[in-house]
């Protein structure tokens, strides 16, 4: 039975979420919502939306609404989330749901006490890319695990960028350098210990933010992302035995991961697989009940948990 999604704003990223939702029979997006209802009838119009809301609550008043996808600015994502759920709707909040581990446990507690699903849509962990890499690492392909290094980055040069507003949650760690957390978190666990620097721009936001993390069984990361740096995307998991690395890790366009070892570097190539029709088919097994959502509680949390000592790191060092 197909899932009707309802959309909260009108942000760019959806159109990457409803090119993948279009691919899938499991999800329809019935209904866009916005401030301006001009604004949502042209984007209802333009993307053969059915209805379309000058108001958020409008749609989460909608009864044939069962999921809502949450693209809102940062500081908006726990808000609507927790809106959402109390209108009993499924929740998909785009990346990062918070810094704020506690409130983001009352919110999954709140989904839970009302039998929704609520996920963080971090799009490349349901990638076979990514799949691939957690399996290599797990069977030991470049042995003992030691070091993850990760970069990402891009110039904001529009000052109205969201991402350079503070008041918005803007920043480097908030934006790009959530998916270096995330992956890091993924391969090693929880991070024992962090340090951090950033360089702030915009009006007072991180647009340059470099950091550490350190793990249980000796395995550290070193990450840098950047609003401010030139476009780049990488990721290197070394080991003891040898190293995977990834030109692409998160858009998941050419997934390629290069294995290193011995002198040696053996190409593995994978299927271009749309990360978010996989997140969107995922979602829609939750709510039906046949399968469990790829990313919880416990991941959730975590991040929160990680990016909030990294900004506290960055802003000790700076004094």
């Amino acid at each position: 039975m197909t899932v009707r999604w309802g959309i909260l704003s009108t942000a760019r990223i959806n159109d990457k979420f409803l090119a993948g939702v279009a691919h899938t029979d499991g999800a329809l997006v019935s209904a866009v919502a916005s401030r301006d209802f001009d604004r949502a009838r042209s984007y209802a119009t333009e993307h053969g939306i059915e209805r379309a809301y000058g108001g958020y609550d409008d749609l989460l008043t909608d009864p044939e609404i069962e999921a809502v996808y949450i693209s809102l600015p940062n500081s908006l994502h726990l808000e609507w989330t927790d809106r959402a759920i109390r209108a009993d709707k499924h929740v998909l909040c785009e990346k990062p749901l918070s810094t704020d581990p506690d409130a983001v446990n009352a919110a999954f507690d709140l989904a839970d006490q009302r039998g929704l699903v609520l996920m963080e849509a971090f799009m490349y962990r349901h990638n076979p890319q990514t799949l691939r890499v957690q399996e290599l690492v797990r069977d030991g392909a470049v042995g003992r695990l030691r070091l993850i290094r990760a970069s990402f980055s891009f110039v904001a040069s529009d000052p109205s960028n969201i991402r350079l507003a503070t008041g918005l949650d803007g920043g480097a760690l908030m934006d790009v350098g959530s998916y270096c957390v995330n992956t890091a978190r993924m391969l090693a666990g929880e991070p024992l210990s962090v340090t951090a620097q950033q360089i702030l721009g915009g009006d007072g936001v991180d647009v340059v933010f470099t950091g550490t993390m350190s793990f249980a069984g000796g395995v550290l990361t070193g990450f840098d992302c950047g609003l401010a740096l030139a476009a780049r995307d990488e990721l290197e998991v070394v080991g003891d035995r040898g190293s995977l690395f990834l030109d692409d890790p998160w858009h998941c366009l050419s997934p390629v991961i290069e294995l290193r070892r011995d002198g040696d570097v053996e190409l593995i190539e994978l299927p271009r697989v749309d990360s978010y029709m996989l997140e969107a088919e995922n979602m829609a097994a939750a709510i039906r009940g046949v399968a469990e959502p790829l990313l919880g509680r416990a991941d959730a949390v975590g991040q929160a948990t990680t990016l909030q000592a990294l900004y506290d790191a960055a802003r000790a060092a700076s004094g």
